[in-house]
């Protein structure tokens, strides 16, 4: 094989003690070059994963928390490269990396809940170029027009029925329990659901509309335990046609659309887990269409996922595979929207009773995972228990939190009686 240079040009100085640097790398051969640079640049990237291994594991002392230690909630690395990845795109490279195996815990929800409630979020992998580039996006542009809504509908919930009959209750409630009095998934649905229905003081006859109605779990129990007639609207095809199944010969109308195209006039409205895909440049406008369709004397309940703080971005990870352009609101940002629309009649927080539902679909999820794998496969699996126990864990650490709000148009006369 030739090399570069195979004899001295005839005035090259010479030097007897030693060979020059540059001689010793133009007179090897091309491969050698490089191995020679490969090599070096492993070892610096050694050296730079041997470093931040430390710091993240100086980080995650502060919450107990151990790198490739015996405790069901500590971290097993198996690949060095996930420190640099964790600095540098932060949450999405944490996701990522845990789907494709570089790392487990086998206690995940766990992991999370230690993490968030010691906010280390906050001093790992927060301030990289890739995070302020989304939060700018945010800014400049409105992430859930119209013209998007329809997309968490393809990528989330027409996943397949199949999926979420094995993993939710038999009502098919894709949302909080109340399990204040409960000891099973299926007591904690049907006690949210009694629960909204007697807040929003449902009376025989009445009329319901139902914004992101899912497969018709409320909707149905309404209509049989409240003699209510309802509409609901979903942006999913899948939800429609098993919903209308479940509820076929109830007074209930499912619609296919945005709820920027609804019409008409109801006694009470209800939104059940959907604010979270509004976006806060729509806040106001839902608001809007949700007064346009309440009656002068109606109640509205908001049931939605919501943030500590006001942000304009949702979490990446859950963004990019779980939920695209979706965010969680603030108390602030709801109530900003609400202004000169309506009266705050009764607010409740029950955000950790969602760890438990969350655990529970968790555990529905894995006993039926035999059936689903053939269809879903092994790296949806891990994709699938990551989303369940991020979530149960930011609950768990109060990170996040679940209310349900009920609104009048002009406030109650004598007060709102609340229930719990």
């Amino acid at each position: 094989m030739p090399t570069f240079i195979t004899k001295k040009p005839k005035n090259f100085a010479k030097d007897d003690s030693s060979t020059s640097e540059c001689q010793k790398v133009i007179g090897l051969h091309p491969f050698e070059v490089l191995h020679s640079y490969v090599g070096k640049a492993n070892h610096l990237s050694h050296n730079l994963n041997h470093q931040l291994k430390d710091f993240i594991q100086s980080v995650l002392e502060k919450v107990d928390v151990q790198i490739n230690g015996e405790r069901p909630w500590d971290i097993q690395i198996h690949n060095d490269d996930l420190y640099q990845r964790v600095i540098t795109q932060g949450s999405l490279g944490l996701g990522e990396a845990y789907v494709e195996g570089w790392w487990d815990c086998p206690q995940l929800d766990e992991l999370f809940a230690r993490i968030l409630r010691g906010r280390l979020q906050d001093r790992i992998g927060c301030n990289n170029l890739a995070s302020w580039l989304i939060i700018l996006k945010t800014k400049l542009r409105n992430l859930q027009t119209f013209s998007r809504s329809f997309q968490v509908g393809k990528v989330h919930y027409d996943l397949g029925n199949d999926l979420y009959q094995a993993m939710l209750d038999s009502r098919l409630n894709y949302s909080c329990g109340y399990w204040r009095d409960a000891d099973d998934l299926e007591t904690a649905q049907e006690a949210k659901l009694n629960l909204i229905c007697q807040k929003l003081q449902l009376q025989p006859g009445m009329s319901l509309l139902d914004i992101g109605c899912g497969w018709g779990s409320l909707m149905k129990y309404a209509a049989e335990k409240y003699g209510v007639s309802c509409v609901g609207i979903t942006i999913s095809q899948e939800q429609i046609e098993l919903g209308q199944q479940l509820c076929a010969g109830l007074p209930i109308e499912f619609l296919l659309q945005d709820y920027r195209q609804l019409q008409g006039r109801f006694e009470r409205v209800v939104s059940v887990g959907m604010f979270e895909h509004v976006g806060y440049k729509n806040y106001r406008q839902f608001m809007q269409v949700v007064a346009n369709c309440l009656k002068e004397d109606g109640l509205f309940l908001l049931h939605t996922i919501g943030n500590r703080y006001s942000v304009t971005y949702g979490e990446r990870w859950i963004d990019k595979y779980i939920f695209p352009n979706g965010m969680l609101p603030s108390l602030v940002q709801i109530f900003r929207a609400t202004e000169k629309l309506f009266v705050t009649e009764d607010l409740q927080n029950f955000g950790s009773d969602y760890d438990r539902t969350l655990m529970a679909w968790l555990e529905n999820f894995e006993s039926h995972w035999q059936e689903l794998q053939p269809k879903y496969g092994e790296q949806f699996y891990r994709h699938w228990k990551y989303y369940l126990c991020m979530m149960a864990g930011s609950f768990r650490a109060r990170n996040i939190q679940l209310w349900q709000i009920v609104f009048s148009k002009k406030g109650i006369l004598g007060g709102y009686q609340s229930v719990r």
